[in-house]
């Protein structure tokens, strides 16, 4: 997927109020942008660290710019929240996750209490996909989830164990967007009811997916897959 063209380069001053960024664009300029990422972005939030900005010309707009990559241990890092859904269903529809090619692909579809990001079918096969951002690494090689207590993130799974029981196929898929992350597990020490939530949906049969994208100062796209590791 291509991100937004061009992007300005500077430094984070600080982030507040959950969308709220200041920025010193490498011209000097202090500017304030939107923060399209509704977790606390621990690791990635820093004062410091270089991020990259879209500008828009929309004159409703509040705020002309948009927070999009933060460079965190020399690699770019989508906190983006919003484009990795299209980031995933670009993905889907190019064959990009080789277990799920050939399937008509719906995103945001009801089901219960919730809307599941996508939904697909082939023939008798249906398949509900949760799409999770991750940009955390619980240790240097490490992607967890989440960053902050989640409880949309655990109704989502009890969601997927009905779906499960009622004969669909239920896929909770972490896109980890860390590039030193060679493994995923969920963050324990931040929200252990999430924790066990995952581990008691994979016990009744939702497939936990992690895959790694690669993304630079042009595009997002789907790299890899990690190993899921529940200890």
């Amino acid at each position: 997927m291509h991100l937004p063209s061009p992007l300005k380069s500077g430094i984070l001053l600080r982030r507040y109020k959950r969308f709220l960024a200041d920025i010193q664009l490498d011209s000097g300029e202090e500017i304030t942008a939107h923060t399209p990422n509704t977790g606390s972005m621990m690791q990635c939030a820093v004062p410091g660290y270089r991020v990259l900005v879209s500008t828009s010309d929309n004159p409703n707009r509040k705020y002309q710019y948009t927070l999009e990559l933060i460079e965190v241990n020399r690699s770019w890092v989508d906190t983006n929240t919003l484009r990795a859904n299209r980031v995933v269903e670009e993905g889907l529809r190019q064959g990009g996750i080789s277990d799920l090619q050939g399937y008509n692909v719906q995103p945001e579809y009801r089901f219960g209490e919730s809307r599941i990001d996508f939904f697909l079918e082939k023939g008798e096969s249906k398949v509900l996909i949760e799409v999770k951002n991750v940009t955390l690494c619980c240790d240097t090689k490490k992607a967890c989830f989440p960053d902050a207590v989640t409880i949309r993130g655990q109704k989502h799974l009890r969601e997927l164990i009905a779906a499960v029981a009622q004969g669909y196929r239920g896929i909770i898929l972490f896109l980890v967007q860390r590039g030193e992350a060679r493994s995923f597990s969920p963050a324990d020490e931040i929200d252990s009811e999430y924790g066990r939530l995952l581990r008691e949906a994979v016990a009744y049969g939702v497939e936990p997916l992690a895959i790694q994208t690669a993304v630079t100062p042009e595009t997002v796209s789907l790299a890899r897959e990690l190993p899921v590791v529940l200890p």
